[in-house]
């Protein structure tokens, strides 16, 4: 029996003997990503527990906070479905009791890449929610997606850089069946903004074709430009953590997108050769 939880004390509770708390973060609107993710969790651990929390420190003042689908009484059938433990669901005060932090993660350089540069404060928010959730949940591991390749990056780093004796776990990028990346935001594409936003895992996967780096990019790129309806913000290749792309062995091919005004990021592995 899944057991809904809304405050500290509850939460507390709830996890005090556990054997081994397992967690999986999201802000809820759950989709077939988020259960792998929980899926993943079960497979190791008795105890997995879900936190359902609209962060608010991580959306810019031109982001889309306010229309963030929040689908609480739907998420919670699709954890009791996947057999979750506990559903922590607090509140804002309940997160941040005394108001919005004066104090938070600095993401460091990593933050200021990519999606940092995009977004500017975004990382911070989201690891000082992660940090505190991490805390608040005594996680001993926690589950993240690699679609969110960055944040999963500046997690792990944080991880070890403060020593919080907490194992993260990524989980492959989970895809419809035509291989658009799983979001909560692709609810909100059009049928002719979808087909549009097919590109971007159309891109990366013919990139990661290429076992050249300027070949990947130049192949990504060239059919990118073929879809007006996407406006690429970035396409990057780089190593596992965020740095220049190596001369041979694993590399990351990251996209971020907008389609109408919807704003999509995916990623692929790629594997590079010396010439």
């Amino acid at each position: 029996m899944t057991a809904v939880i809304h405050t500290r004390a509850e939460l507390a509770a709830a996890v005090a003997g556990a054997p081994e708390v397992a967690v999986v973060m999201t802000m809820g609107a759950l989709h077939e990503g988020h259960r792998t993710l929980i899926r993943t969790a079960r497979e190791r651990s008795a105890f997995v527990l879900v936190t359902i929390f609209v962060n608010p420190l991580q959306f810019g003042p031109n982001e889309d906070f306010a229309k963030y689908p929040r689908t609480l009484e739907a998420d919670v059938e699709a954890c009791r479905a996947e057999g979750v433990s506990v559903v922590f669901a607090p509140s804002r005060d309940e997160v941040y009791p005394g108001g919005a932090p004066q104090i938070t993660m600095n993401a460091g350089s990593i933050g200021e890449l990519l999606e940092g540069a995009s977004r500017p404060g975004h990382f911070a928010g989201m690891l000082t929610v992660v940090e505190k959730l991490l805390m608040l949940t005594r996680a001993d591991v926690a589950y993240f997606g690699e679609k969110d390749f960055q944040q999963l990056a500046l997690i792990r780093r944080m991880v070890h850089d403060l020593e919080l004796g907490v194992e993260i776990v990524g989980v492959p990028t989970v895809r419809e069946p035509d291989g658009l990346a799983m979001s909560s935001r692709n609810r909100f594409l059009t049928p002719d903004q979808r087909r549009a936003a097919l590109t971007l895992s159309r891109a990366l996967q013919l990139g990661a074709e290429q076992t050249d780096a300027e070949a990947a990019l130049a192949t990504a790129t060239k059919i990118l430009d073929e879809e007006p309806s996407v406006r690429v913000d970035y396409l990057a290749l780089t190593d596992l953590l965020l740095g220049p792309a190596p001369a041979e062995g694993p590399a990351r091919l990251l996209v971020a997108a907008k389609v109408g005004t919807t704003r999509l990021i995916d990623n692929v592995a790629v594997n590079l050769e010396r010439r």
